[in-house]
């Protein structure tokens, strides 16, 4: 009997075994494929299929994604987090553009400046002027990097509603990028958390270095979920995680997350990703991640970004390439994706680099080619 008559068979066949609901799709397929009226009407050996139960599995993924909200929520970083290392300063009007048109397309949270010293990072210098001349809509949140009490303060004074503090998985890079220690870094943050609290200031908190650091190596799960668990019960109400310097996989992503859904006081619905797409591994963690059931993950229009710290270490995942995999696995996200497609390429001309999303630079080759 040839490959393509017994599936046919098998799918008639299992419409009698499907789960009853989304938890039960590897315990039903088990059933599907052990039971004895299947093998006696294809008439083929139990070897077979189990060789066949390999194949079936292939679609599990897109099960077990099934098993949590079709709804995914996108945070778009690129404001922050991709232009912070430009080398040439980007005029305050281009920035605020930028926010103002990236706020058109239904993304709920973008991030727009850090309150950091200029010194550090001079691109965003222009935090308090930005911050008060952008259109900021309602149902959005405009969330900004603080790194101490004193970048609190000057955030407050601008009118910000929502602040991202941060912390490192490996002692070197923490050193390295925030000048102190984990432990210093967790009472610089522990103080921020309790003063933003007292303005009722909601908190996001970002570990980076979650699968490996540029100076240590690979990183142990449990020195990032020691820290997440920590960062949750000190106020935070998100966790994103990660991974710097793009050298996550699938294995390592799902390795993390699974330790994480062993602690009680970890929920996975407050946790996001933030991948770096160096090894070009991005989209496979993120597929990771949904199965795992994360439903937030940050992006950035047009891949903008890097790590200086790391030799070769690409931008964020490009918000487009995000979208198109969400999209095209039938999951929403309230995001117009055309919209940001536009605006990648207009911030990459503006900065006159190459667009990163493989995504956006084919809807745009498709548009030049219809318009000849």
């Amino acid at each position: 009997m040839s490959t393509y008559l017994i599936f046919n068979q098998l799918r008639i066949i299992y419409s009698q075994f499907r789960p009853k609901s989304r938890t039960n799709v590897l315990e039903s397929s088990q059933n599907f494929l052990s039971n004895k009226m299947i093998r006696l009407t294809l008439r083929v050996p139990v070897d077979y299929l189990k060789k066949l139960k390999i194949h079936y599995k292939d679609n599990i993924g897109i099960n077990s994604i099934r098993q949590y909200s079709d709804f995914v929520k996108v945070v778009e970083v690129g404001p922050r987090d991709g232009l912070q290392n430009e080398p040439k300063f980007l005029p305050t009007n281009t920035k605020i553009q930028l926010i103002n048109k990236l706020s058109e397309t239904g993304l709920q949270s973008i991030e727009t400046t850090s309150f950091v010293s200029p010194k550090w990072v001079p691109q965003m210098a222009d935090n308090i002027i930005l911050f008060t001349q952008i259109k900021r809509k309602a149902g959005i949140s405009y969330p900004v990097l603080v790194p101490n009490l004193k970048g609190l303060d000057n955030a407050l004074k601008a009118g910000v509603k929502e602040i991202a503090i941060f912390g490192a998985a490996s002692e070197t890079f923490s050193k390295k990028n925030i000048n102190c220690s984990i432990n210093e870094s967790i009472q610089n943050f522990t103080a921020v958390i309790k003063q933003a609290d007292e303005q009722n200031i909601k908190v996001r908190g970002y570990i980076s270095c979650v699968v490996g650091c540029p100076y240590e190596g690979e990183i142990k799960p449990k020195v990032v979920v020691d820290l997440a668990s920590l960062m949750l019960n000190l106020g935070c109400y998100e966790i994103s995680l990660g991974d710097t310097i793009g050298v996550g996989s699938p294995r390592k992503i799902k390795k993390l997350l699974k330790e994480l859904q062993q602690v009680s006081s970890c929920d996975m619905s407050k946790f996001a990703l933030h991948c770096h797409d160096t090894y070009g591994q991005a989209l496979a963690n993120i597929y990771a991640g949904l199965e795992h059931g994360i439903r937030i993950f940050d992006s950035s229009v047009a891949g903008l970004g890097g790590c200086p710290y790391a030799a070769g270490a690409s931008g964020n995942v490009a918000t487009e390439d995000l979208l198109y995999l969400l999209h095209g696995q039938g999951l929403e996200t309230g995001v117009n994706f055309n919209k940001i497609v536009e605006i990648g390429n207009y911030i990459s001309k503006e900065l006159n680099r190459k667009n990163q999303s493989k995504a956006g630079l084919a809807i745009l080759a498709q548009k030049n080619h219809q318009s000849l």
